[in-house]
Order: structure tokens, then C-alpha cells, then sequence
């Protein structure tokens, strides 16, 4: 148990510090270092995002703060920017385990992936087109249209869905529940930007 921990350990840091935000790679990274093989009992993902938050809050407090506010702001202004496709915020960002390099994960919802190249395109915003795999509630694998940009010195990666997604949210790699999507109304909430 204590090497799943040191583990654990090992790979918050490797994320905080190197920018890493594959689970995968943060093991494979932090069992090389430690001169373990890969057969050990590796920690969990939820095991290393505990890590995770408690090594930023012990060693990178003011620093992360910082830049989860930068990060929160600039997906607020996204989302207002890309409203016609209701954004939602995902992943490191919402969750509060941002980390420097990382980027604003956005969903958004259109049943033609066109509509949003075009908004792309008409806005002069040069885009990298890739997919991105997510698990469904009944454990299917899809593969959806992922659009990566920077603006300013921020980079933004947003999974396009089609709109009958909207009310099922894949599942987390973190912890296999359907992750958390937050609204721009809500991530108002959250910064403390709206009345309560």
C-alpha cells in the first residue's frame, strides 16, 4: 500500500510540474523513475487526482491559484464567444487540478460538425482537427471531432457532440462516474462572478 502511495505521489508531480495530463503516461514516467516495472499495483486515477490536489495545495498554492483563475476566465470567455453551441466546461479546469500548460476543455453540442468548422473559419481561427475517445454510460467507445486552438497564451481543446448528447455526459477517466459539465451560468457561480 505505501508504494501505491509513492506512486500516487510520484505521478502528481509529474502532472503539476511537467504538464502531464494523461494517467497513463504519469505512471508509466513516475514507475520508471521510482525503478519499479509496470507490473506493481499502479494507484488508481482518483488515487492520483487526490494526489494531485494535495500536491498543489502544499507546493504550488499561490501559483495555482493564479492560474485557475486565468484558465476559469478564459473559458468563460469562450463559452460566451461559442453560445450558439451551448459549451460546456470539462476536465482539469472545472475539477480545479488545472496545470500550467494545460488547456480549457470545452464541449460543445451540434448534430453538424460543418456548422462549427464554419464559425471556425469565418472567425479566421486556424484550428487543429483531431478526435477524442470517451467512454459512454453503457461502455461504449466513440471517437468524437476535437478542434484544438491558442488565443492569446491560452489553448483550448473542445470536443464537439451531437445534440442528443447534451443530457449524457461520458464517463470520467478519473473515476468512471459521467463527468461534470458545467455551464456558463455555472462556472459564473463557481468564480463568484453572478449573485446568488
Amino acid at each position: 500500500m505505501r508504494t501505491r502511495t509513492l506512486l500516487a505521489q510520484a505521478c502528481a508531480k509529474i502532472m503539476a510540474e511537467e504538464g502531464v495530463r494523461d494517467f497513463k503516461v504519469a505512471k508509466r514516467k513516475a514507475a520508471q523513475r521510482m525503478g519499479m516495472t509496470l507490473h506493481v499495483l499502479m494507484p488508481s486515477n482518483q488515487e492520483i487526482q487526490n494526489a494531485l490536489v494535495e500536491y498543489q495545495r502544499l507546493f504550488l498554492s499561490d501559483i495555482h491559484d493564479e492560474l485557475l483563475v486565468k484558465l476559469r476566465q478564459g473559458a468563460m470567455d469562450a463559452m460566451k464567444y461559442l453560445k450558439q453551441f451551448r459549451p460546456r466546461l470539462v476536465g482539469p479546469v472545472l475539477d480545479g487540478t488545472a496545470v500550467k500548460g494545460g488547456e480549457v476543455q470545452l464541449h460543445l453540442f451540434s448534430d453538424s460538425i460543418e456548422d462549427v468548422q464554419l464559425f471556425m473559419m469565418e472567425r479566421d481561427i486556424p484550428v487543429k482537427l483531431s478526435g477524442r475517445r470517451y467512454r459512454s454510460g453503457g461502455g461504449d467507445v466513440n471517437v468524437f471531432p476535437t478542434f484544438e486552438f491558442g488565443a492569446g497564451d491560452l489553448n483550448y481543446e473542445i470536443t464537439v457532440f451531437p445534440l442528443s448528447a447534451e443530457r449524457e455526459a461520458p464517463k470520467s477517466p478519473v473515476d468512471g462516474k459521467p463527468m461534470r459539465r458545467a455551464s456558463l451560468h455555472e462556472l459564473e457561480h463557481i468564480c463568484g462572478e453572478v449573485d446568488k
